[in-house]
């Protein structure tokens, strides 16, 4: 018989088979999943409210640098706590794509189809039936998030009780949710992509009596405005107090080299 074919197939840190991005098929107890909700970085498809001041094709560019640098920073957290990483991606056409773009340690999950608020709910609910004890979900468009904001969220949720972490966004979103049981409630009735998100989320949990705990406010770069503080916080004199973002910072400062400053950081 030959040996390769009668032997185990070697496996990762998750428990995988090496080469294999579903979800671990055993997770040990007490441990939460980090999950990104993420789009493949397609140009006219991913940042076209960044078109203008940015053209497609350099909104896509930064969408991958953004992605690059979420990734990056999800990986410092996982060193330091104990964490499975996921990507929870679209379309879903795109599998291969991310599976070229990701490191080994990210398992794939697609995402479902429906509003913002049933694809979180069902990327969130499918990694708690896996057996993750809690779940946080993500953007891939803060790239300068504090890495300490993630720890604070998982130490919140690693706590005995049930609640939900929230990190509220500038403007009047949240930028990351965390679950230790599904609440299909909190993505009921919610006047999503509007200043209105993060407070109807918290009426939702107080409906149920379910514990709020918040974090620091942040900010996600999708629009002129945030991507003009994004371009302050890295490319200006005083560094920001957030993630480095290298590979976000590098294209900001080629693009602004090749282009103009008017166009992409203009001077107010």
């Amino acid at each position: 018989m030959d040996p390769k074919l009668d032997s185990e197939p070697e496996r990762t840190k998750n428990n995988r088979a090496k080469g294999d991005r579903s979800l671990p098929s055993s997770i040990e107890p007490g441990r939460c999943a980090l999950a990104m909700m993420t789009k493949a970085p397609r140009s006219g498809l991913v940042k076209t409210r960044l078109v203008p001041p940015l053209t497609n094709s350099e909104a896509a560019e930064l969408s991958l640098c953004l992605l690059r640098d979420t990734i990056a920073n999800m990986k410092e957290v996982a060193a330091r706590v104990p964490t499975d990483l996921v990507a929870v991606y679209s379309p879903a056409s795109s599998e291969e794509e991310f599976d070229e773009l990701l490191p080994e340690s990210f398992s794939l999950l697609s995402q479902s189809r429906g509003a913002l608020g049933d694809r979180i709910f069902h990327a969130a609910s499918s990694l708690l039936s896996a057996g993750y004890t809690a779940v946080c979900v993500i953007g891939s468009d803060s790239p300068t998030m504090p890495a300490e904001t993630l720890d604070r969220a998982m130490a919140v949720l690693r706590q005995p009780g049930d609640r939900v972490v929230l990190g509220p966004a500038d403007d009047g979103g949240y930028y990351l949710i965390g679950l230790k049981s599904p609440h299909p409630r909190l993505f009921q009735d919610i006047d999503w992509s509007t200043d209105r998100v993060l407070r109807q989320t918290v009426d939702r949990a107080d409906e149920q009596g379910l514990e709020v705990q918040l974090l620091p406010s942040w900010y996600d770069i999708d629009d002129a405005r945030s991507l003009n503080r994004a371009c302050h916080e890295l490319l200006s004199s005083n560094p920001n107090s957030g993630y480095p973002a290298p590979h976000t910072r590098d294209y900001l400062e080629r693009l602004i080299k090749a282009q103009s400053r008017e166009r992409i950081w203009p001077v107010t």
